[in-house]
This record gives C-alpha cells, structure tokens and sequence, in this order.
C-alpha cells in the first residue's frame, strides 16, 4: 500500500523553496503552497513541517494509502500538488477509462488497483503532457512553465 512519507519527500524536492515568478497567477509560492492557502502566514516562513500538514490535510486523500502501486500513489499526489487534486483526479480517471468525475473514490481505487502500473503511468503521463499544452494554448504566459511540467511529470 501506498506511503504518504515516501509521496511527500518527492514532491518537496520538486516543490522547492519560496518562488515569486511574475508569470504565476498563484502568486508567490513555498513547496507549492500559495499565500492565499496559508493566510496569516507568510508565506516565505512556511517550514517542510508545515507544508508536510498541510499536504496532508489538502492533498493526500483517504484513500490513496489504499493504492497498490507507490509509483502511481506518488504520481498522483505530485500532480495534485502541481494542478489541483480534481485535475489530477481527472486526468487519471481518462488514463483509466472510467468516468471522469474528478473524485478518487472506491471505482477510481478498484481501477488504479487493477491496472498493469506501467503502461497506467505512461498513460497517466501522456494525458498530463497533454493537459500542459492546453494550459499553455489557452494562457500563453504560462508557456515559461512548459519545460520544467514536462520534467515533473517524467520524474
């Protein structure tokens, strides 16, 4: 079953440190972690602790411990940090081909359990790569972002 510490240590390594890129709409950014997130803190303060509880509460669902496959769980929780937990949902479930509703439920868990984990994770990524370029199409200020989401993804 999937690990939450092994998932939150990777993706404090992509997140990184305090970041105010003028091409983000999310604003300056720690570990991923908005100001708007964490109101009344600032936002440069926020240690790998807080972070680690607040992905906790925000971002790893209940049910991905439930997850066989860590590389899947791991991806999983990265790219809900990265484009939203829905998003990533979302994306997976396409991956899946199940219906796409954008909630990690038991049929998300039974299908994700059920899939050869390789071929489930090229797709997933495919998918990803692909939900970049429309980011990309649809606000071309956010094309600075492309190379560095494409790097996160095949990580």
């Amino acid at each position: 079953m999937a690990d939450f510490n092994q998932a939150v240590n990777k993706t404090l390594i992509h997140e990184g440190g305090y970041v105010d890129n003028p091409n983000d709409s999310g604003g300056p950014t720690k570990y991923g972690i908005t100001q708007a997130d964490m109101p009344g803190q600032n936002i440069k303060d926020i240690t790998p602790e807080q972070a680690v509880v607040y992905y906790t509460e925000h971002y790893w669902k209940p049910l991905y411990s439930q997850i066989v496959s860590q590389l899947i769980a791991e991806k999983l929780f990265d790219m809900g940090v990265l484009f939203g937990v829905g998003t990533a949902v979302g994306i997976l479930q396409l991956a899946l081909g199940v219906t796409v509703d954008h909630s990690f439920g038991p049929n998300t868990l039974a299908a994700t359990n059920q899939a050869e984990e390789t071929p489930l994770l090229n797709t997933y990524k495919a998918n990803l790569v692909t939900h970049t370029f429309n980011i990309a199409t649809a606000n071309p200020k956010d094309r600075v972002f492309l190379k560095g989401w494409a790097s996160r993804i095949n990580s």
